[in-house]
């Protein structure tokens, strides 16, 4: 069994890997943290031109989650995959027997989730394993 976190830096991953972090230690469990490099919205010639830079924002943002998850003494395993975020997620979920897929939200609301296809609204809709949202800042 493993913990799966979507990470990319925003302020809301930054909680959520707090709260993965800590779900992962409770358990004694490895976390996975992984990042979906598809480039939205582009295709193409254009596709190719940002992924290289997409895939490089990833190593970026995972090299500081594992960097913080191992000075709380969490294994981690890095996943860049070339899909979607919310696709990524549940494949790596998938792969790695994920217990939780933990992801953080930045305060959208339901309607623009719905309508952008926000990664938490897509995982709590297509998700076979439990997804646990986390704001970005604490109530």
């Amino acid at each position: 069994m493993s913990v799966v976190l979507g990470y990319d830096e925003s302020p809301g991953a930054r909680r959520a890997l707090q709260v993965a972090i800590e779900v992962a230690a409770a358990y004694g469990e490895p976390l996975v943290l992984v990042y979906g490099a598809a480039a939205p919205g582009v295709t193409g010639d254009e596709y190719a031109a940002h992924h290289e830079a997409v895939r490089e924002a990833g190593h970026s943002a995972l090299g500081h989650a594992v960097r913080v998850a191992g000075e709380a003494g969490v294994r981690t395993t890095v996943e860049i995959i070339d899909q979607r975020p919310a696709q990524a997620l549940i494949d790596a979920a998938a792969r790695h027997h994920g217990r939780v897929i933990v992801v953080g939200t930045w305060g959208e609301s339901p309607v623009r989730g719905a309508l952008l296809g926000s990664t938490p609204h897509k995982l709590l809709h297509l998700s076979s394993v439990p997804v646990l949202c986390v704001p970005a800042a604490e109530s």
